[in-house]
Formats: structure tokens, C-alpha cells, sequence
């Protein structure tokens, strides 16, 4: 799959929130939608990612936006990440990669010499109609939540 552009219409996915949930990129039409993917639930760099959003959460909701965390940890791993920080905003299941490859954040990576596949630390910014409206493609996280609530207050106005 091509890498996305702003303008792009935004891949469909459909995800495991929790045991019985599902979430669609359907369901959350007529919102803005914060897609951020990350590596792996209750690491530092994504511990913090996910705090600093869920600090914000309320500031998100009062722009009409809906936050929703992507890795591909089971909604085992999730249940206990959103426990342990009291993370109030959904954390989508991608086990078998499937949204990570439509959104092109499924990339090799590097370490220590060693080549493996891995999620890329990304966010896209989906509009009301469903658009890609922004797209941040290798986070660094501080600072980050806040930056993507700044581009959704200059874009509401």
C-alpha cells in the first residue's frame, strides 16, 4: 500500500476495544479522530504518549475528537495498560496488523544491528468526513498530545 496524504480518504479499519466492542472508522464519522499508533503497551516512551493524551482527554472531547490508541497487543495487554495509568480514551487490538498495514506504520526497524518489523510511532488526524487531515509521521513524544490538540483548534476555527 501506498504511504497516505493529506486529503486522503482515510482507511476503514475495524477494531477490538474491549471484549464484546468493535470500533469502526463508521462509527466515529461526523468527529475528528486521533489515530496514534504505537509499539507496545506499558513502555516508556508509549506510557508516556499515553498519559499525556489522557491528559488532555477532556480538552479533545470539548473539539467534538475522539482519541483512539492503535498497537498490536491483545485486549489482555490493553485491559491492564489502561488500568495501571487510568487511561480514559480507547486502545484499538491489532493482532494481525491489518490497520497498521493500511495506515503504512508496519515498517522494519532497526536495533543494535538487528533487523525486525515493528510499528512505526505515528498519528493521523482525521476530519469530520473522514479525510486525512494531518498526519505526524515519526512522533517524538513530548509535547506530541499537545501539538495534535493544537493543529484540531486551528483547523475548528
Amino acid at each position: 500500500m501506498s504511504k497516505l496524504k493529506i486529503g486522503d480518504k482515510a482507511p476503514e479499519f475495524l477494531l477490538e476495544i474491549s471484549q464484546d466492542k468493535k470500533v469502526s472508522l463508521g462509527d466515529l464519522k461526523g468527529k475528528y479522530i486521533v489515530l496514534y499508533f504505537y509499539p507496545k503497551d506499558d513502555t516508556p516512551g508509549c506510557t508516556l504518549e499515553a498519559i499525556d493524551f489522557n491528559e488532555l482527554l477532556n480538552e479533545f472531547n470539548s473539539l467534538n475528537t475522539v482519541v483512539l490508541g492503535i498497537s498490536r497487543d491483545d485486549l489482555k495487554s490493553h485491559g491492564k495498560f489502561k488500568d495501571k495509568y487510568n487511561l480514559k480514551f480507547n486502545l484499538g487490538s491489532d493482532i494481525d496488523g491489518q490497520t497498521c498495514s493500511k495506515y503504512s506504520v508496519w515498517v522494519e526497524k532497526s536495533m543494535f544491528g538487528k533487523k525486525y518489523m515493528g510499528v512505526n510511532r505515528a498519528t493521523f488526524l482525521i476530519n469530520q468526513k473522514g479525510e486525512i487531515a494531518h498526519i505526524w509521521p515519526k512522533v517524538s513524544v513530548e509535547g506530541h498530545a499537545r501539538e495534535v490538540l493544537d493543529k484540531i483548534r486551528r483547523l475548528s476555527v
